[in-house]
């Protein structure tokens, strides 16, 4: 009776220790979260600031001659 015991006690023993690593030692994969980037709006090669002050010369030098 002893000998069943100890070998019931073994078979339980081994039984739970694989159930335990069932999903294999690998390490966890991980995956990178997606990161959208949303394109900057165009800018103007031009400050609209200059051409107006760019008119107001060339109306200036008109007016002047």
């Amino acid at each position: 009776m002893r000998i069943l015991t100890i070998l019931t006690t073994a078979t339980a023993i081994a039984g739970f220790s694989t159930a335990a690593t069932a999903g294999g030692l690998a390490p966890e994969v991980v995956t990178a979260p997606v990161v959208v980037t949303e394109p900057a709006p165009a800018q103007p090669s031009v400050n609209p600031a200059f051409i107006v002050v760019g008119v107001l010369a060339a109306l200036l030098l008109a007016a002047d001659s």
